[in-house]
């Protein structure tokens, strides 16, 4: 890297005045960070970042050298007198690693200023850089951690960032002989998806999660690999749900030390559903397969890309994520490898139609040769209704369940689905002033708060909203739950409750059932999928002509027949994956056209129906791979 630096610093002298008094260069992961002494030369001269953006094809920050810095308590002090009053400023914390000062307010616009005046004052005044934190509408404890997290390693993560930047830099981009691409979960299945991207000169994993639903094959195949995880360049991750998400964490505790690249709403996400994941362990008696500690390790290791960002993560490699539409941070990961030699597209799981929180799946890309598509709903029978259609009977099952005096139970995944299930619910009680109560139990709380804090990354009416205080999430027919509660709500009359999780592999939609099953004034409404295995898909698999059929289940140690006597519904069209005909839709509009489509996440028959189908539409060559398949790419 020396070199690759000498010519950074030789691009910066050439383009810098020499009064802006450059004191250090150095790189953090892929970019490009200047010290000086004269910072305000750099904010207030029209063009010169963009300047130097341009010519290094990075991405350029500036900060003040150490000798510049205003003590912490005073510049505090400074701040505070600075910054407009209402802005709801909550804490503000300073780094001295990376010269930084993170200030946590609520009104982010009113702190940053009309074109960052006020933080450019900020930063002559004090030296300091500051980042903006946007505080919850709601309390955080999983976001206020990971801020806490960050700031207690500051120092450890500064090491990081410099060491991967050493490994992404330790020689020039040269072409790539060859590339291949290795399932090691998530192929022809549905979940612990897991993908190994090789070149002769990187081993970058996309995505590492295990199946929450399967009894048997939980993990990905890592023992198949031949080198050790301290080997693995990077780890991309496309969203936070566990089966994409969940085994990250035990990649640290058995030798990875490398980035994980993801969006900034998916690190709190997989932070959430990673401690989920650890609780309903211990309440279940299992041994996970990582702990605490290393979840932290994955937070101080993430580096936060937005959308349509591109970085360098290997020496032969480019990443760019792009909105999927799935959940909230949700990416699709585009991968540029050596000098353009291939061009890799990794949808993850999307959504191609219509939803109240995020905007449909990105369709153009500069180039792609190979595509690695998700069948979920690939199956020639997998068409959803139309959204509309599943809102409004939705609202009409809830309304004659709750006429009846009976309550509804809605499993959810506690992102997404729970957030779009509210929406829906929220918009007609505004629009027909109803005020039937609706009970939030477990994470949707906490989901709901992580909602508020990346507004810019839902549609852009539900971001109005929240940016005007006026978040749908806080209506005042959404009512906290906490555990002592749930038999008594359980058993209330003409009520509504949301609770995680979707598939009932745990969590209090678990109790929740056990109480109100054996009510017949009761229902259940499935609005997502139900894997495999899971206690949701047989419930679902009874039916209405299940019903009095007996369900096994643990209870205090025991094993006892709950007697479902509840209506049992599924509506469709609430599913945060494409189906069938957004599937062709999207490939359809897809641009431009890969050469090669590979069909996974989808049961086998599903991924051979979707990839036959593409193929014989759209003349392309498909492949729908087992895991450990090996695919050559180029």
């Amino acid at each position: 890297m020396p070199q690759f630096l000498r010519e950074i610093e030789e691009t910066i002298q050439q383009t810098v005045p020499a009064d802006a008094l450059v004191t250090n260069v150095e790189l953090e992961a892929s970019e490009v960070i200047i010290y000086t002494k004269n910072i305000g030369k750099f904010l207030h001269s029209d063009g010169l970042m963009s300047s130097l953006a341009k010519k290094l094809k990075k991405r350029v920050h500036v900060r003040s050298d150490k000798s510049q810095l205003m003590d912490p308590e005073q510049a505090e002090e400074k701040i505070r007198e600075m910054v407009p009053e209402g802005t709801g400023v909550d804490r503000i914390d300073f780094n001295k690693a990376n010269h930084m000062v993170y200030i946590q307010a609520k009104k982010v616009g009113l702190v940053i200023g009309k074109g960052g005046r006020t933080l450019k004052k900020i930063t002559t005044t004090t030296g300091w850089y500051p980042k903006i934190w946007r505080v919850p509408v709601a309390p955080s404890p999983v976001v206020d951690g990971i801020r806490k997290t960050l700031l207690k390693n500051a120092e450890d993560r500064q090491k990081f960032l410099k060491k991967t930047a050493k490994e992404i830099y330790r020689e020039e981009k040269k072409s790539v002989d060859w590339a291949k691409l290795t399932p090691l979960g998530g192929s022809r299945e549905v979940g612990r998806s897991c993908f190994l991207l090789e070149t002769p000169e990187s081993k970058i994993m996309i995505d590492c999660g295990v199946n929450v639903a399967s009894e048997g094959d939980r993990y990905p195949l890592l023992d198949s690999l031949d080198f050790s995880l301290d080997e693995l360049s990077s780890v991309i991750l496309s969203h936070a749900h566990l089966d994409h998400s969940g085994f990250i964490p035990y990649l640290f505790k058995y030798g990875y030390d490398g980035p994980v690249y993801a969006t900034p709403p998916t690190r709190a996400v997989s932070v959430l559903l990673s401690l989920d994941y650890l609780d309903i362990a211990a309440k279940e008696g299992r041994d996970p397969p990582f702990g605490k500690k290393h979840i932290k390790k994955m937070i101080t290791h993430m580096i936060l890309h937005g959308y349509e960002e591109v970085t360098d993560i290997a020496p032969d490699a480019r990443l760019t994520l792009y909105n999927a539409g799935h959940i909230l941070g949700s990416s699709a990961a585009h991968l540029h490898l050596g000098k353009g030699d291939h061009n890799l597209l990794y949808t993850g799981d999307f959504n191609f139609g219509h939803t109240r929180l995020f905007d449909a799946m990105t369709k153009d890309y500069p180039r792609v040769e190979s595509l690695v598509m998700e069948s979920t709903y690939g199956g020639k029978n997998d068409i959803q209704p139309k959204r509309g259609k599943a809102e409004k009977q939705l609202i009409s099952t809830i309304k004659r369940v709750t006429d009846r005096g009976g309550s509804v139970l809605v499993p959810v995944f506690a992102i997404g689905r729970a957030q779009e299930i509210m929406l829906v619910i929220e918009r007609y009680a505004r629009q027909n002033g109803w005020d039937l109560p609706v009970y939030l139990d477990g994470m949707t709380r906490e989901a709901n708060a992580i909602h508020t804090v990346y507004p810019e990354y839902l549609k852009s009416n539900v971001k109005k909203r929240i940016l005007h205080n006026k978040s749908p999430f806080e209506s005042d027919i959404f009512i906290d739950v906490d555990a002592s509660e749930r038999h008594k709500v359980a058993h209330e009359k003409s009520s509504v409750i949301l609770s995680p999780s979707g598939m009932l592999t745990g969590g209090p939609s678990v109790d929740y059932f056990k109480n109100m099953c054996e009510n017949e004034k009761n229902a259940i409404i499935f609005v997502g999928y139900q894997g495999k295995g899971s206690l949701g898909r047989k419930i679902q698999n009874l039916g209405n002509n299940g019903k009095s059929k007996k369900i096994p289940l643990r209870d205090n140690g025991r094993t006892r027949g709950y007697k479902v006597n509840m209506d049992i519904h599924t509506i469709e069209g609430f599913s945060g994956h494409a189906d069938r005909r957004q599937l062709l839709g999207f490939y359809k509009k897809l641009n431009p056209k890969p050469n090669r489509v590979m069909t996974v996440h989808g049961d086998s028959r599903k991924c051979e129906t979707l990839g036959r189908d593409i193929s014989r539409k759209f003349h392309t060559s498909y492949v729908s791979p087992r895991n450990l398949d090996t695919i050559r790419l180029s």
